[in-house]
């Protein structure tokens, strides 16, 4: 008995140190997993501070204080330091295509020859690719032939250019000749995208909640992952927004672009690769407000993110636009977390322009959109975003650029004007795809 007592005894200490083990090993492991945790978070925002203090110089493993980065001076040995920056570009020809009126009529520039309104004689599916390409644009390219008679633009119909020759280059004009007759009696009417529709049925200040489904082109601008601007998408590979977004965010890396999303959370952005800001901005006047953004690959469209169409040229803008956007839901208020949309009208250039409200301050290149009474209107943070119009689709017409206050009486919104800048816009997509 005292033998068998004996033995179970050792049995119950045998037991005793291994579950002592036992504990001892899970709390060195996780003491060890806390260590680890606590040395990657360290070591993340150590890296987080380092990039906002300093910019690394892979090439030659030497650091440059942030300041020198972007300032036109290479620091790194092999100019790394101006390689990521916010390029600039000003064009001083006419990009050659355009699209004209709420039937989209095609027009080509000849030179020498001026604007001819394309006749559908010889006009083949090649062609409508060309042209689409030209213009920046892969997905979905169609065009519809539109009688002579129905085109309700006059000066579409004073000169005409026809496919006539054959050619190797990449550009349409090449293809084009003029001509006084129209011998088919149809002009070329063309669509280069699935852009301006939306899934959903048709705060910025007085604004209301709403979905990123029924504004499926809307993004987020986000530096350092913090959003800071909105913007348009336009292609799978572009996006639009406002020059004075970029104002002292050189940066090309730390841009990110989140879109599909109807509230910011904590949701990774897909990155950028190139940002051209207009040559001829200026952060005094404000004039010529917009910047193109380059993703880094295409982005896969879907239900909630598809892109917005550019207008064409002479667009009757009849009915009430609507401008979206994560800005301020008051003058000096908070930021939402759930994207806002808010109707509003467009104001005659006119009005806008009165000694009352804005005076000499707007240019060709701006448009104004809101209530002279004020109440409704874009705010901080929505800077860059879209300000669209339905025609036939949803088209941008503006992008938010500036204004006094938020929702002010008699100092609406004033937004650049899309249909000004489209040469730019077109000529930066081609020489950069």
């Amino acid at each position: 008995m005292a033998l068998l007592r004996r033995r179970r005894e050792l049995s119950t200490l045998r037991t005793e140190e291994s579950r002592t083990r036992c504990r001892l090993t899970i709390i060195t492991v996780c003491c060890a997993v806390v260590v680890l945790t606590t040395l990657i978070v360290g070591l993340y925002y150590t890296v987080k501070v380092i990039n906002t203090k300093f910019f690394y110089c892979s090439g030659s493993l030497r650091f440059v204080a942030i300041e020198k980065v972007c300032d036109g001076k290479a620091d790194c040995p092999d100019g790394e330091d101006e390689l990521v920056c916010v390029s600039k570009l000003r064009i001083n020809g006419t990009f050659p295509v355009r699209l004209v009126g709420d039937r989209l009529v095609l027009q080509v520039f000849i030179n020498d020859g001026g604007w001819k309104t394309v006749c559908a004689d010889n006009w083949k599916t090649k062609h409508t690719r060309l042209t689409c390409q030209q213009l920046g644009f892969t997905l979905s390219p169609r065009s519809t032939r539109i009688p002579l008679k129905s085109v309700l633009i006059p000066s579409l119909l004073n000169a005409f250019g026809i496919v006539s020759t054959e050619s190797n280059n990449t550009d349409i004009q090449s293809f084009i000749t003029a001509s006084e007759k129209c011998v088919s009696g149809s002009v070329v009417s063309l669509s280069c995208s699935d852009c301006g529709e939306t899934a959903g049925l048709d705060r910025i200040v007085g604004g209301v909640n709403t979905e990123i489904v029924q504004w499926p082109w809307q993004v987020s601008l986000q530096w350092n992952q913090q959003h800071m601007c909105g913007g348009a998408l336009l292609s799978t590979l572009w996006i639009i927004s406002a020059a004075h977004c970029f104002t002292g965010r050189t940066r090309e890396r730390l841009w990110s672009v989140v879109m599909g999303q109807t509230e910011l959370g904590n949701v990774k952005g897909v990155t950028v690769d190139t940002i051209v800001v207009h040559k001829d901005y200026s952060r005094l006047s404000n004039d010529f407000d917009v910047a193109m953004v380059k993703l880094t690959w295409p982005v896969k469209l879907k239900e909630s993110i598809l892109p917005v169409c550019l207008p064409p040229y002479q667009l009757s803008v009849k009915d009430m636009l609507v401008v979206t956007g994560w800005g301020l839901l008051k003058e000096n208020g908070q930021m939402p977390s759930i994207l806002q949309k808010a109707l509003v009208p467009l104001i005659d250039k006119s009005e806008c322009s009165k000694t009352s409200v804005y005076g000499p301050a707007i240019t060709p290149r701006m448009l104004c959109a809101g209530f002279i009474e004020g109440n409704v209107d874009a705010c901080q943070g929505d800077s860059g975003g879209p300000l669209v119009y339905l025609s036939s689709r949803w088209q941008l017409m503006g992008v938010v650029s500036w204004g006094v206050g938020c929702a002010r009486e008699g100092k609406p919104g004033v937004y650049t004007d899309v249909t000004q800048l489209l040469n730019w816009i077109y000529t930066v997509m081609e020489m950069n795809t």
